[in-house]
């Protein structure tokens, strides 16, 4: 790194299954309302771009936040050669990828585990109290701080009093023994986990209530990651498009069913990468769908059986569950289903192309403006 040594410079570095990107730029948002820093733009979280990246630090950069994405073992390992974190963030552990790890969930906490080992060993590392995988992480070993973040369980930073509100979510989290009101622009109860990171790192760096309050609600949502459209005839469009795995379509079903208020329609494609764990995987996505107070499910992919089939066991609808080999047929069937004040959730592995379905609705319904 070129020019003067920063003292003590914040090398944050986040990876989970899900939330990554969310949780880096939360945190990004909050730090940079006082500090220059360097962020990984957008998602690009591959090796590659760690290494890129290293070579892009200057001294200006008063702290680093950087997302690491991990597809096989020896992955996170890696990212931590070329730029070697102070504080670590696990967000959670779940299923994606999980077919590169034999379907084994223990496989998945190993490869993320990672992250404990080749951290900076005195740093502060972060975890979810919530999740129940997260205990799978090893952490034995580990001579520095363990910091956690919660909604139900004990934690050092936990959520309270959650409220839909305004196309956002509020809740309350204790700083300082003064209980502070907290707003983020974005939906789902998953996003409150990745909110609390980005305030538990930056009050312990020193920010101010206000100056994490105010970076949260200029936190910039990230396209097709749980966007909502308002199109025409009352019609919202959930596009969440961009990746899928069990937990986080678990995630997006809890949003459509919570803020719909009419017909609630959920658009899903396969979930690719779950190897052994597919048939099982997208079958409890149908059971999920069928717990939910969703009102059709449109499936597309050669994964639907197990989707539909899972969704009939749980005592959905038959005549509500549609499945397609082809995206016009879809099209057609979704346009006679839509009524006005209708929510639609579109989700679905990135390669599945759920983002056309999305293109087809936006234009179909077209109005001006935005979430």
């Amino acid at each position: 790194m070129k020019g003067k040594s920063i003292l003590y410079r914040p090398i944050i570095a986040v990876t989970g299954s899900s939330g990554k990107t969310t949780t880096k730029e939360m945190i990004a948002a909050i730090l940079k309302k006082r500090w220059k820093i360097f962020k990984s733009p957008q998602n690009r979280n591959a090796i590659s771009a760690t290494k890129r990246h290293a070579k892009l630090l200057r001294s200006v950069h008063r702290a680093v936040v950087l997302e690491y994405g991990m597809q096989y073992y020896g992955n996170i390992k890696r990212h931590c050669h070329y730029i070697r974190p102070n504080i670590g963030v696990i967000t959670n552990i779940g299923r994606a990828h999980i077919g590169n790890f034999g379907g084994r969930i223990q496989g998945v906490a190993k490869a993320k585990s990672e992250l404990i080992r080749y951290m900076k060993s005195t740093g502060t590392l972060w975890l979810n109290a919530d999740d129940r995988h997260s205990k799978l992480l090893r952490t034995k070993g580990f001579r520095g701080r363990i910091m956690r973040i919660g909604i139900r369980n004990k934690a050092d930073y936990r959520a309270s009093q959650i409220h839909n509100a305004n196309r956002g979510t509020t809740f309350r989290v204790k700083l300082d023994g003064t209980e502070r009101r907290f707003y983020i622009p974005i939906l789902g109860r998953h996003n409150i986990y990745n909110a609390l990171f980005a305030i538990g790192i930056s009050h312990r760096l020193g920010f101010a209530p206000q100056q994490i309050q105010n970076g949260l609600q200029t936190f910039e949502k990230q396209k097709r990651r749980l966007y909502v459209y308002s199109l025409r005839r009352g019609i919202r469009l959930i596009d969440d498009s961009y990746s899928a795995n069990p937990d986080a379509v678990k995630a997006a079903l809890d949003v459509l069913s919570a803020t719909g208020k009419k017909k609630k329609i959920a658009v899903l494609g396969s979930m690719l990468e779950l190897g052994a764990y597919s048939v099982k995987g997208h079958k409890e996505i149908g059971r999920y769908a069928a717990r939910k107070n969703i009102t059709h499910v449109f499936a597309i992919g050669k994964n639907t059986p197990q989707i539909i089939a899972g969704a009939k066991e749980a005592g959905f609808p038959t005549q509500n569950l549609h499945s397609f080999v082809s995206r016009a047929q879809l099209h057609k069937a979704l346009t006679r289903v839509i009524q006005p004040g209708t929510t639609i959730l579109v989700k679905g592995s990135n390669q599945m192309g759920m983002n056309k379905i999305v293109a087809y609705l936006k234009q179909t319904y077209y109005k001006n403006g935005d979430s």
